[in-house]
């Protein structure tokens, strides 16, 4: 058999074995993009793929069933969904990661319109991106399977069939990116099948980038500085509570700059509930310190 033919053979196997476990999410049927069964009663998808707490899973076969959100990781973009699987085969994980040059095969069912299948290879891994709320998302795999729109969410595969990435981010030029499928994935899966999201301090705080503060403030004859330009405090929100209000820009937390969005997720990430962060704000041209106490909440809201 030629090098044509095993590729040949890999793909339509892959699409008859793994093809079933490759279902359609979204808010109805024939809408909406891709995920995967991870095991009984579980799919995986992306979390931003999901609306509500209830979504709608078709299924390779065609059959359509109301699956309920189990927990989501928005900043990590992943969400478990629960859902009668039936006789949906559950993915074989992968043991080993996966290198430049490795041969990959890409499923997706966009919204259960049916079964794409495409073959690529890994071009680059250790790749990064911003998740749905600004935080960087680091290790995925870029890789060439084209994808149409709605694949997000589907499983990439090697050519012998396991899982190694969750297919996630479209780039320009045509390539994908995935997270890898590694035992800390799985962990993450698991949990959010039990329920358990991830707790993390937060804000409460809607935020514009640092491009657009500026563009705003000089509109307006304010001295531009660099900052986050906050567009909308939730109600009751720590930062509420402190008296954050819309047009404020945020310029230091913690002590340290803030003129960018992973900035301030890292000084965010090393608080805990217990913890109060000091802010410096910008009102107009006035400089105000602002002290946030926190309680930790589940993963809703922005920054």
């Amino acid at each position: 058999m030629d090098a044509i033919e095993q590729v040949e053979s890999a793909v339509r196997r892959a699409a008859a074995q793994v093809g079933p476990a490759v279902v359609g999410v979204g808010p109805r049927p024939g809408s909406g993009s891709t995920g995967v069964v991870v095991g009984e009663g579980r799919v995986l998808t992306n979390a931003h793929n999901v609306t509500g707490r209830e979504m709608t899973v078709t299924f390779a076969d065609g059959r359509s069933a109301t699956a309920q959100l189990a927990a989501a990781d928005v900043d990590g973009d992943i969400a478990v969904l629960t859902v009668d699987t039936g006789a949906a085969p559950g993915v074989v994980w992968s043991e080993t990661a996966t290198a430049v040059g490795t041969a990959v095969i890409a499923l997706a069912n966009p919204g259960g319109r049916g079964l794409r299948t495409t073959f690529g290879l890994v071009s680059a891994t250790e790749q990064a991106f911003s998740g749905p709320r600004g935080r960087r998302i680091t290790g995925s795999i870029e890789h060439t399977a084209p994808l149409a729109r709605g694949s997000s969410g589907g499983p990439l595969l090697d050519v012998a069939g396991r899982f190694v990435g969750l297919n996630t981010n479209r780039l320009r030029g045509g390539f994908y990116l995935a997270l890898p499928a590694h035992a800390d994935l799985r962990d993450r899966v698991d949990a959010l099948g039990r329920g358990q999201a991830p707790r993390r301090v937060r804000l409460g705080l809607a935020l514009a980038p640092p491009e657009v503060a500026r563009r705003l403030r000089e509109s307006v004859g304010l001295a531009a500085r660099d900052g986050l330009l906050v567009r909308g405090v939730e109600d009751n929100s720590p930062a509420d509570r402190a008296g954050l209000r819309r047009g404020d820009l945020l310029v230091e937390a913690a002590g340290q700059p803030v003129s960018t969005s992973q900035a301030l997720f890292t000084v965010l990430d090393g608080l805990d509930a217990t913890d109060a962060l000091s802010l410096t704000i910008v009102r107009g041209n006035e400089e105000i310190a602002v002290s946030v106490p926190f309680t930790a909440t589940r993963e809703e809201g922005s920054a």
